[in-house]
């Protein structure tokens, strides 16, 4: 791939309401303050969406501390940037942590080039796929009638596949009550983002009647001996999330028996390039693989739904519509058809934003210069 030298970087906050609050274990959230990095070179421009949240809840990093992290220690490396975007990695490899922040400039960058290629960043990371088959995750609700009147909008509207989100006290009953209301036929799966130890598992013992297909990050995320242990104790087949947190995590975890399953979000292991290693060792070891989502705007929903092109993404995963979270999204929307949304099929991430709505969600913006003098 040709190089290309930054010719600056802008950090770019926006506010985006979802259409309704989504509630899981850690938290409820209302709205998206979220942060955008665009890379600017003399042939393309890049976009990077940082999947931090608002607080440190759901993971270590935070939005106002990946912005702060950008611009105290990656703009600095940015600017002995060779051009050559593989080069990224290793530069910012002294840094410890932050990964969610890492990958949104890494995917600004790796953008810009591609655009700058005229390559889809599907062709670029491996896509076999024009569609992916696209599920949606449902929030904690108040009642399970409102959880029933949920689930039977999103599969009247052709999601393929459901995920509830669970908690000690929210876990065995909805999962019935879905069931008994939408029978066996439907691909149901819960999530329970770390909320039970494994002393809880006779309780997530009593999930196996219900045919799911996975339990997703039922312990702490470090509890990779836990989960080793829980999946002896229990038939429903284990998915780890938050425990992956790089190539290594996976095939350790795989290793150890701690899961059959693996949700890979490109944002808690450090970008894109990371995630398709991640894809190629559960390939290796015969371990499905799907993608998960963090209510990302169409910028990054885009960038996930090529990720999620690729052969070993066999099972639906959170590539939901842009309507399941906004009344208006900052690319064009993409709309479920037929249980699928479509593979983006332009240069890089292959959207672009609404310049008009993008400037009417903005909330602040800040351009770094690297040809002034640092």
């Amino acid at each position: 791939m040709s190089t290309l030298r930054l010719q600056g970087i802008e950090l770019r906050r926006i506010a985006m309401p979802l259409v309704a609050p989504f509630r899981t274990s850690f938290g409820t959230e209302h709205a998206r303050d979220v942060l955008l990095v665009r890379a600017v070179t003399a042939a393309a421009e890049g976009w990077g969406e940082c999947v931090a949240l608002t607080g440190p809840f759901y993971s270590p990093e935070y939005v106002d501390g990946a912005q702060a992290f950008i611009k105290r220690y990656l703009i600095p490396l940015l600017r002995r940037f060779d051009g050559h975007v593989f080069q990224l990695e290793p530069l910012f490899e002294p840094l410890k942590g932050h990964p969610m922040a890492k990958a949104a400039v890494q995917t600004a960058v790796l953008d810009a080039h591609l655009r700058a290629a005229g390559l889809p960043l599907g062709a670029f990371l491996g896509a076999v796929k024009d569609q992916v088959p696209a599920g949606v995750s449902v929030g904690i609700m108040d009642s399970v009638p409102a959880l029933l009147e949920a689930v039977g909008g999103y599969l009247e509207s052709g999601y393929l596949r459901i995920k509830l989100k669970i908690e000690p006290g929210w876990d065995v009953e909805p999962v019935r009550a879905v069931r008994e209301r939408f029978g066996d036929e439907v691909l149901l799966q819960v999530d329970a983002n770390t909320a039970y130890t494994l002393q809880d598992a006779d309780r997530l013992a009593r999930l196996d009647p219900f045919g799911l297909l996975l339990i997703e990050q039922p312990l702490p995320e470090d509890d990779i001996r836990g989960h080793a242990r829980l999946a002896e104790l229990i038939r429903t087949p284990i998915c780890l999330d938050e425990s992956i947190v790089s190539a290594r995590a996976a095939a350790d975890a795989i290793a150890m028996g701690a899961c059959r399953i693996i949700n890979i979000k490109p944002g808690r292991v450090g970008g894109y390039l990371e995630a398709r290693r991640i894809h190629d060792v559960c390939a290796a070891n015969g371990v499905a693989v799907w993608a998960g989502g963090m209510l990302e705007t169409g910028l990054g929903r885009a960038a996930n739904i090529a990720l999620a092109a690729l052969p070993g993404f066999t099972l639906p995963g959170d590539t939901s519509a842009s309507d399941r979270y906004y009344a208006q999204d900052i690319t064009d929307p993409f709309v479920l058809k037929d249980g699928h949304v479509p593979v983006p099929t332009g240069p890089g991430i292959g959207v672009e934003p609404l310049r008009d709505v993008l400037d009417a969600v903005t909330t602040e913006t800040e351009w770094i210069n690297f040809t002034s003098v640092s």
